[in-house]
């Protein structure tokens, strides 16, 4: 089978598809043919070792959490999944970007009818960490809760599940994804210089906020006057023990049943996952490089 595979740190330049023996499936294991698999900002700073003290790659190494594909193999012992199934999952051994993948049976989910390959397979990451964040905050009918980067993978989700709740957002974006955040129900302001007085003119008191950017969103959220407890990052970690705020994202909600409430309202017409572009597996380096160029809204997914 083809998959992607770095043999260093680096640039996209690293980024390699070769060859590789597929992988027979284990005990509680599944071989999954991979009809779709979501690119994450996370990747990249793998990939380029920014994240190396906090999750350290072994070359060679894959790459890929996000999926939705086909199961072709059941390994050993396990129930609840046939082949020829349709799935939604996630891998925690960055191997997703590959035309096949090992996915522990735990870890998937029936894919709706209803919900895109493409949007199935990038479903897992973005998803489930704008779950996590939205959780984190609490959002109640009367409150006010801004999320910084409204129109990335991550935020685009947020702003919705956030709008679901009944509380009034706001989502910070530039003016290209204000319609779009505007029809989703959310208060579009522009980032950039001035933005505190543009909050503030469009809501007199903020309750939460969500950071899916980083920069120096925290400490807007804390000079808007937002409890720590009420500020959930998932980009700067240092603020967890500078400023006590939170820092929920992936980890706290990576589950087969977050992944299926989502798909189900993927299905239902209650939640919109944007797909940016779309690339064959064999032009991964295009991929990231349109991720690496900012201002993406939505999804940027592989079709092996």
């Amino acid at each position: 089978m083809k998959a992607v595979r770095l043999e260093r740190y680096g640039g996209v330049d690293v980024l390699n598809v070769v060859d590789v023996p597929t992988p027979p499936p284990g005990p509680g294991q599944v071989l999954v043919q991979v009809k779709a698999a979501g690119i994450n900002p996370g990747e990249a700073k793998i990939r380029d070792g920014s994240l190396h003290a906090r999750f350290p790659a072994m070359f060679p190494s894959g790459e890929g959490s996000d999926l939705a594909g086909v199961v072709t193999q059941l390994g050993p012992d396990v129930t609840g999944v046939a082949v020829g199934d349709s799935v939604i999952g996630y891998t925690d051994n960055r191997a997703s970007h590959a035309e096949y993948v090992l996915v522990e049976a735990g870890h998937l989910t029936p894919k709706p009818d209803a919900v895109p390959w493409d949007v199935a397979g990038s479903l897992f990451v973005a998803g489930v960490t704008a779950y996590a964040a939205v959780r984190a905050v609490a959002p109640a009918v009367a409150d006010t809760v801004v999320v910084a980067g409204a129109a990335g993978g991550v935020g685009s989700i947020a702003v919705q599940l956030a709008a679901r709740t009944g509380a009034t957002v706001i989502g910070l974006a530039g003016p290209a994804n204000h319609d779009w955040l505007a029809g989703h129900g959310v208060l579009p302001v522009a980032y950039g210089d001035g933005v505190a007085d543009r909050i503030r003119a469009a809501a007199p008191t903020v309750d939460a906020f969500i950071d899916t950017f980083g920069a120096d969103y925290v400490q807007l959220a804390l000079d808007l006057g937002v409890s720590p407890v009420r500020v959930d990052t998932i980009v700067n970690f240092g603020a967890v023990s500078e400023h006590g705020v939170k820092a929920e994202g992936s980890a706290a909600g990576a589950s087969a049943a977050t992944l299926a409430e989502l798909a189900g309202l993927v299905a239902a017409r209650e939640l919109e996952i944007p797909i940016a572009a779309t690339f064959p597996l064999a032009d991964v380096r295009d991929a990231y490089r349109l991720l690496a160029s900012g201002h993406v809204r939505g999804k940027i997914v592989l079709i092996p």
